[in-house]
């Protein structure tokens, strides 16, 4: 045995022998706050390295030109990267840590470690127009799974782990940790149990401190709530709420969109060029749209319309406020353009960022064009709950959304229009986009995780586990003769698959139907398997979830049902095989 499986058994033993698992679970968790605490720094250290040296005064004079060139630079270098050191796909991080937790109980690659922290900083610090909670979700997720791994956790801690990572990654990047408990509870569905609940708290509390150790109290978003909230302002922000409805619908649709489009080209490099010179002319036509967008953001609470458009290109009067808001309008348009872009080019980043950059931006405009009609909204206020309004609707997390801003922002006397923004702008999106951004390819495989524990249970289920493969199939052109003597009398089975030369998959003969006759060797010439054959519902791999193929045990009444892959026969999944599972499942994931 290798010295460290040596020094890592004697911690198991010493570990089970004088720690219960839930303190062990209570220390875990508080190491995994500590490690994606550090994750998250890192990820921003490296991104703030890249951007600083790319901003420096050697090109500070030819720098415009550049807004071109850098971001198609930092996409070759993902792409290279991908390619030949990590050589394998990296995926976007809170959609690939949902899979893990629905289909591969709570089971992370090691490589997804390391993964985003080398890719995610090159691409924002290029300049790709996303953001960097996402790579730190995949990343604290990643340290959680093989945590728990790697001192044998069961599947229900590995997941409980992986909430804590997101926690303790919300909460560094932040400096928000009761939204981030929030965040890890509302988007990955856990169950908010004193046994979760107490973990979450320790990663999240152990993430803020690291982060504070390493950057001080510095929050990302400079804001002190100056006016306060009116209720003759209520109009305002249903008209803001359903702006930003309406904006959510629009970036989630063209999210979806430009992903659809993209996958078009099977070749990463094709991608890689298309997207990349796409995303460089954009940024060269506008500039704030470079990287995360937090300068424009703190200018825009802070007043400072003039500097948040500094970068812009043209000669344009920032003293004509609907010059103004025509130019807030096109960035927030643009925004959720250049972000899907470059992730549709091979670039790792979040969605989360853009999010509030296009809120800020749509927030701020409005409340510039409601001044304009001679009342006085202030503007500030509505730039911060518009980032809410948005953030509620793309992300389909509107408690997230209330308790984030409020919290990185202090203003928590603006709780009662946050909570109105975000509920209708929430409403107004899902009624027409069903799933967010993060979970829409799931649902349609049926792999998302809810609040719904019995759809948990029977989601987590792995169909390739369920089937039964010693069923003796049987060939449509036999007589019975031949189907007694080389099928049922060497089964132990009472179904048998009809099967054609190419093994496709037919309908069933069931032993109840030729019982009768199976001793009458008059029949066994002149009755042939096509007289005894029915047809029987099929369980198609990889495209009935779980739960459809309980419902298809419900519809049919069957017992057994049969299992196709690519038009081929596979086996059979029995019903009580399938409920034995589910109980064994959902004792394994309630928590105890």
């Amino acid at each position: 045995m290798r010295p460290k499986y040596k020094v890592l058994k004697k911690i198991l033993i010493w570990r089970y022998k004088y720690i219960s698992e839930r303190q062990f679970i209570y220390i875990l968790s508080v190491f995994v706050g500590f490690l994606a605490g550090i994750g998250t720094y890192l990820l921003k250290d490296l991104t703030y390295l890249i951007e600083t040296a790319l901003q420096g005064n050697i090109i500070k004079d030819y720098h415009y030109s550049f807004y071109f060139i850098f971001p198609i630079i930092g996409l070759f270098l993902v792409y290279f990267t991908k390619k030949f050191i990590i050589k394998k796909e990296i995926g976007h991080g809170i959609s690939t840590t949902l899979h893990a937790i629905s289909k591969r109980n709570g089971i992370i690659a090691r490589y997804k470690m390391y993964a985003s922290l080398i890719t995610a900083p090159l691409t924002v610090g290029f300049g790709g127009s996303a953001g960097l909670q996402g790579p730190a979700v995949s990343t604290g997720a990643a340290l959680g799974a093989n945590i728990a791994q790697l001192f044998h956790m069961n599947a229900k801690t590995r997941m409980l782990l992986i909430g804590c990572a997101t926690a303790g990654a919300m909460s560094s990047m932040f400096q928000a940790p009761i939204a981030a408990i929030i965040f890890a509870v509302e988007i990955f569905s856990l169950d908010l149990a004193f046994a979760s609940l107490v973990p979450l708290l320790l990663a999240s509390v152990s993430a803020i401190i690291t982060s504070y150790f390493f950057v001080g109290t510095d929050v990302l978003f400079r804001f002190q709530l100056i006016d306060v909230f009116q209720v003759e302002d209520i109009p305002f922000y249903i008209i803001l709420a359903f702006s930003t409805g309406i904006a959510s619908v629009y970036f989630s649709k063209m999210y979806f969109a430009i992903t659809l489009f993209f996958e078009r080209f099977k070749s990463p490099f094709k991608k890689f060029i298309i997207g990349g010179i796409a995303i460089g002319v954009m940024l060269y036509l506008i500039p704030p749209l470079y990287g995360e967008g937090y300068g424009l953001i703190n200018n825009l609470l802070q007043g400072n319309t003039a500097k948040a458009l500094k970068d812009i290109p043209y000669n344009i009067d920032l003293q004509n406020v609907y010059m103004v808001v025509f130019m807030l309008l096109i960035i927030a348009v643009f925004k959720a353009i250049a972000m899907t872009t470059t992730f549709a080019a091979g670039g790792v980043g979040g969605v989360f960022i853009p999010t509030l950059f296009m809120g800020a931006s749509l927030g701020n405009a409005i409340a510039k064009v409601i001044n304009q009609f001679g009342f006085s909204v202030s503007e500030s206020n509505f730039t911060l709950i518009g980032m809410t309004g948005l953030m509620a609707g793309v992300l389909h997390a509107p408690l997230t959304a209330i308790f984030l801003i409020a919290e990185i922002t202090g203003g928590y006397e603006l709780f009662v229009p946050l909570m109105l923004v975000a509920a209708i702008s929430f409403a107004f999106t899902k009624y027409f986009i069903s799933n967010s951004i993060y979970t829409v390819e799931l649902a349609k495989r049926g792999e998302l995780i809810t609040h719904d524990k019995d759809k948990n249970v029977l989601m987590m289920l792995r169909i390739e586990k369920l089937i039964e493969k010693n069923f003796t199939p049987i060939r449509l052109g036999m007589n019975l003769g031949e189907m007694l003597k080389k099928s049922v009398a060497k089964s132990k089975r009472n179904i048998f698959p009809v099967l054609d030369e190419e093994k496709r998959f037919l309908g069933i003969v069931l032993l109840d139907d030729i019982r009768s006759i199976m001793f009458d060797q008059t029949q066994y010439e002149t009755t042939f398997v096509s007289d005894f054959m029915k047809s029987a519902p099929e369980i198609i791999f990889h495209n009935d979830s779980v739960e459809k193929i309980m419902q298809k045990f419900k519809d049919s009444g069957a017992w057994n049902l049969p299992v196709v892959k690519n038009e081929k026969y596979v086996g059979f999944i029995s019903k009580s095989k399938l409920l034995s599972a589910y109980r064994n499942k959902l004792i394994e994931v309630t928590p105890s």
